[in-house]
């Protein structure tokens, strides 16, 4: 069923307030046009000429730490939040003052001491990430609310379908704001879209939804209002589609009448927001001409006021491009303790550091399917579910694009999500929200945000898993910057690890092999953390260096004893992250052994054994007494089969003949 609403008269005060918001968009959108022109901004500019009724009338009801997420055609947006026009404009010119310190321009705003946690360039984060900020807000049980705005667009695509779900199953806090301006760039909606109208696919998900007018700033406040205030009291989700129409370009400098017409854009001009709101003030007697061009005349002074500043402003200094994408490493809590005699499973081995960290820290929750009750595939959330309870041990559907964005909405907005995607392979549906969303959000937002999300999950070959089960993309994922990218082989290293994961403000992808899940070894009880970056000595030699990760640590550890029968002695190295690499202690042991051999099981092209090798060549060629060598799986999807499984992944027999050939080099 379409919701409804109760109309209520807005006040005086309250109107002027709408329409000088729409004239400060108005008038700022027209100076960023001309300053378009004149080439002060840089790259694309997306105005919301046209469109101003639905930033203004949906943002007049938040509060400041209510959070709005946005999409490239933001900037309406950002002004009803409450960002400055300075700000924006200097944003656009890509000024130190800007704000998003010049990083972002156009289509990336961030201006979270306001609540506005980011517009993006790609089409449908957002729903997801204000989906995330609800589910935040549910976990501290706090009544802020969260809003997306997305263009008509986004509703075929699958964060819409995913993000509406998630919504409505888990009765979130959230506004969903369609602004259908009848075309996708260039596409129009009636073509791309089975069904013409957006407001009413609520029903089919379960929550209430409107179809607005969405040029009548009185409607959209309205019913925008009524669904906030259900947000608030606890009422979940509402999703809004507001019918409009950009009058100019998808974006300045493009050609716009090759798929619509002169004509249909004068029309809709007929139907301007703020002449409408201006035409109803005169005819109603709240306010008079010469008021109106008043507060008109006011805003023309404040958008040239803050195009002056944004010209006169420094850009940013050179050296800052490369800062914030990390957050700065929090200080490590004591030392890696000695191990000690208590042994315990690999997985047993992370449930505990999960458990202790859940106790004390009511931020951190677990989505993923099958982690609640059940306790999760590999039993990585055994016991968890009935102390903590549903919100904190979440079972989703299966939409890893979905619950991935999510996650990180909720980094975004003060939880620490725990993204349980249980196989490598099923995070790849949400490899955009990665590397994309996640792994660039402190670094557009200049460090203001922080990302502290932890994504856990398995790689690797073993039991007949064939080719959507047995991935290690840990090469791929390494080479996104702002990512941690992590591979313990042991159950000590994994307590440790998954320990300063859950404790640092960068998003973790936390790789466990599939073949290590029951493998023991000694842990101590308490909680320790293990840094970033730093690898393991596992076993020292002098004849011959072998840098092995994950299962095949233990291959290269009985390769080695065999080697060592024979009268050679292997050092080997365990990097335990791959993002960060440590090369200072792999370069140590070449220079003392001379011969380097990286095992690996993902296949070899492009790999983190490349990486490795590349940078031993680089800084300690003179070390080398021989060619370095790799040695990986076959360049080939995971077959079904045992032995042609076997026949893929490399064994101890071939690190053994590797380490001979190399070692007569």
């Amino acid at each position: 069923m379409m919701g409804t609403v109760t109309k209520k008269e807005l006040d005086k005060e309250t109107l002027l307030s709408l329409y000088r918001t729409m004239q400060v968009i108005r008038q700022c959108e027209e100076r960023l046009a001309k300053s378009h022109q004149r080439g002060l901004v840089h790259g694309a500019c997306h105005t919301y000429i046209g469109e101003e009724a639905i930033a203004t009338g949906v943002c007049a009801h938040l509060r400041q730490e209510d959070v709005v997420f946005s999409t490239h055609r933001g900037h309406g947006h950002a002004l009803a939040k409450g960002l400055h026009p300075r700000e924006l404009i200097a944003e656009l010119y890509g000024r130190e003052s800007g704000c998003s310190h010049g990083r972002g321009g156009s289509m990336h705003l961030f201006k979270p001491e306001i609540g506005l946690m980011g517009t993006s360039g790609i089409v449908g984060p957002c729903i997801l990430q204000a989906c995330g900020g609800g589910y935040s807000f549910k976990i501290k049980k706090i009544d802020q609310v969260a809003v997306a705005f997305f263009g008509d667009g986004a509703v075929n695509n699958g964060a819409f379908h995913e993000g509406v779900n998630m919504a409505s199953i888990w009765n979130l806090p959230v506004l969903l704001v369609c602004e259908n301006n009848q075309f996708a760039t260039e596409v129009p909606f009636q073509y791309s879209s089975g069904i013409p109208d957006v407001g009413r696919r609520a029903t089919n998900y379960g929550l209430p939804g409107f179809e607005v007018d969405g040029n009548d700033v009185s409607e959209v406040h309205r019913i925008a209002g009524e669904a906030i205030e259900r947000a608030r009291n606890g009422e979940g989700p509402t999703l809004i589609e507001c019918k409009t129409y950009r009058t100019r370009a998808h974006a300045e400098g493009m050609g716009d009448f090759t798929y619509r017409t002169r004509d249909d854009v004068a029309q809709w001009k007929k139907r301007c927001p703020i002449e409408r709101l201006r035409s109803r003030l005169l005819e109603e007697d709240a306010a008079t001409e010469s008021e109106l061009d008043a507060l008109a005349a006011e805003v023309t002074e404040l958008i040239a006021e803050s195009h002056e500043f944004a010209e006169a402003a420094a850009f940013p200094a050179a050296q800052s491009a490369t800062s914030h994408v990390y957050s700065e490493a929090g200080r490590l809590i004591g030392h890696e303790p000695p191990a000690g005699s208590r042994e315990t499973t690999f997985t047993a081995a992370t449930l505990e550091a999960l458990a202790h960290e859940m106790e004390n820290d009511p931020g951190i929750f677990v989505m993923g399917e099958g982690i609640g009750a059940r306790g999760g595939n590999f039993a990585t959330t055994l016991g968890l579910f009935d102390k903590h309870g549903a919100d904190r041990l979440c079972d989703t559907p299966i939409c890893e694009r979905g619950f991935v964005g999510l996650g990180c909405g909720a980094a975004m907005t003060g939880t620490r999500p725990v993204i349980d995607f249980m196989f490598i392979d099923f995070i790849n549906d949400a490899f955009g929200e990665m590397i994309n969303q996640i792994a660039k959000m402190q670094y557009m937002s200049s460090g203001r945000l922080k990302m502290p999300i932890l994504l856990r999950g398995c790689v690797g070959i073993g039991h007949s898993a064939a080719t959507h089960h047995s991935g290690s993309y840990h090469s791929v994922y390494a080479h996104i910057p702002g990512l941690r990218v992590v591979m313990p082989s042991t159950p000590y290293d994994a307590k440790g690890l998954f320990t300063r994961a859950l404790r640092c403000n960068d998003p973790v992808l936390f790789l466990e092999h599939r073949e290590l899940m029951a493998l023991k070894g000694p842990v101590p009880e308490e909680a320790y953390e293990i840094e970033f970056g730093k690898a393991s000595v596992v076993r020292e030699g002098t004849d011959l260096t072998i840098v092995a990760f994950s299962l095949m640590r233990h291959h290269a550890e009985k390769a080695a004893t065999q080697l060592a029968d024979e009268g050679v002695s292997v050092e080997i190295i365990d990097p335990r992250t791959v993002s960060p690499l440590d090369t200072d202690t792999i370069l140590t042991s070449v220079a003392k052994t001379g011969r380097l051999l990286i095992v690996d099981e993902a296949f070899q092209p492009c790999g983190i054994g490349a990486e490795i090798a590349a940078r031993v060549a680089s800084d300690g060629f003179d070390d080398l007494d021989a060619p370095i060598k790799r040695l990986n799986g076959t360049f080939t999807p995971t077959p079904y089969s045992p032995t042609l499984e076997q026949a893929i992944v490399p064994n101890v027999e071939e690190i053994v003949g590797a380490a001979r050939r190399l070692l007569e080099a």
